[in-house]
């Protein structure tokens, strides 16, 4: 019969290291066969020793193809013209894509066919076949980088006492059958490339930037930055009662945690764009990327309703005790304002969904006062000694500090800061050099 080379057809003269790309290509795409022992232009030149030539493919297959496609070939001997050559059907895979091993899935590794020739696969291609193949779960499929680290998520685990191991890997499932690492892996991993942006703001609206900061790296080396950040930014609020003093800081710490745990096992990772979280006078908003699953509202989050986009993901945060098996985490936020006035606020969107923490010390800020230490409100403010040592650090370094500068450095309000340098003052830990706007202070003794 005569031979000719198609889009379902391969013809090669012997065993060349293209055969792979010609395998992946059709296992890939609809199928096809490949001939060995027949020239491009259709001549058999047949093979010396059949058996053999086929048990070199079939090595090269286990060895350089993944996920395994040995099961998707059929290897058959014949003889064409008085000469025998191999014929190896190729049947579509199931775990598609299929890739040269070494370089991984990405397009110099995934092959598909069109026309007569086999050629890389597009990166949207490889998305394509990645979720006909695994769903659309996006934690589930499998992660087109396959050259991950784990020193945070390690670092983690092992501070939490939880073994993070081969096997932890498989029954958490970072890693599938094939050995293969799921998007949740990346997403646990130093490579994760989804960030949170955190922006703190002058004021209750978004016209004066005070700080910007992009998070990003493992979700657990972004969890601990994340909320260090905010809690330096937590200010207390000290008062006196008769013999006893009442601290209160601006955000209770329980609701910050829920509302960041929140914001990252619950985010959409399909999407690129980061979560967001912004910093003002009186409110921190948390926005995460993706709205409520399907058949689920508000009003059934609120009364506890719980159905997780990222199972797995959330699975992990919970061998980790970092959060319960059950949707609690909002009604724990809830209950840490029972008592104030100020209440966090939970909207939704189609593709976002966002929790606003109000700051229950907010209404205690004057926030015209005048720059001038004298004209501010004794009301006594307890700050965290990371401030003053912080603002003493800048002034052995810079020999004074004026209240713009400490505000600046510290990424706090100007009365906050007038009240800090004023506690600093009484206490004895600066002086105060010059009067009103020309204030500065320097190092007491």
């Amino acid at each position: 019969m005569p031979y000719q080379e198609s889009e379902t057809v391969e013809l090669k003269s012997v065993v060349v290291d293209d055969i792979k790309k010609e395998i992946i290509a059709f296992a890939n795409s609809d199928g096809g066969t490949l001939y060995i022992g027949i020239r491009d232009d259709g001549e058999v030149v047949g093979l010396d020793d059949p058996d053999g030539t086929a048990l070199q493919v079939s090595n090269m297959v286990r060895d350089s193809i993944k996920p395994d496609v040995t099961m998707f070939l059929h290897y058959k001997t014949i003889e064409e013209a008085g000469k025998k050559i191999i014929e190896i059907n190729v049947q579509r895979g199931t775990d598609r894509p299929y890739y040269i091993a070494k370089k991984g899935m990405r397009p110099e590794g995934v092959y598909v066919r069109q026309g007569y020739s086999s050629v890389p696969a597009t990166d949207t291609a490889i998305r394509r076949m990645i979720k006909e193949t695994d769903g659309d779960r996006f934690e589930t499929m499998r992660c087109l980088d396959q050259e991950l680290t784990f020193e945070a998520t390690e670092k983690e685990f092992q501070f939490r006492k939880v073994e993070f191991g081969s096997q932890q890997m498989r029954t958490l499932k970072l890693v599938d059958n094939d050995g293969l690492y799921s998007n949740l892996a990346l997403l646990l991993s130093d490579q994760n490339p989804h960030t949170i942006k955190v922006a703190v703001f002058q004021g209750t609206k978004q016209m004066v930037f005070k700080d910007r900061r992009e998070f990003g790296g493992s979700l657990m080396k972004q969890m601990n930055d994340v909320y260090e950040y905010i809690d330096f930014r937590n200010q207390t609020r000290a008062t006196i009662e008769k013999l006893s003093r009442i601290d209160v800081r601006d955000y209770p710490v329980i609701a910050v945690r829920e509302a960041l745990l929140n914001l990252l096992v619950h985010r959409d990772y399909s999407f690129s764009a980061s979560a967001l979280i912004s910093i003002y006078d009186d409110r921190i908003e948390f926005v995460s990327i993706g709205g409520l699953m399907p058949g689920i509202d508000l009003e059934d989050i609120l009364t506890g309703i719980s159905v997780c986009r990222n199972q797995n993901l959330a699975n992990v945060f919970y061998r980790l005790h970092l959060i319960e098996a059950y949707g609690t985490g909002l009604t724990k936020i809830m209950e840490t304002y029972e008592g104030t006035s100020e209440k966090p606020v939970i909207s939704t969107t189609k593709n976002s969904f966002k929790i606003t923490l109000p700051n229950i010390n907010a209404k205690y800020e004057t926030k015209d006062a005048p720059a001038s230490i004298e004209n501010i409100p004794s009301t006594p403010v307890l700050k965290s000694d990371r401030n003053e040592q912080r603002v003493l650090a800048y002034v052995r370094e810079h020999g004074a500090i004026t209240r713009p500068e400490a505000e600046e450095l510290l990424g706090i309000s100007a009365s906050t800061a007038s009240r800090l340098i004023r506690k600093m003052v009484k206490t004895g830990l600066l002086l105060q050099d010059g009067r009103a706007r020309s204030s500065r202070y320097i190092l007491a003794g």
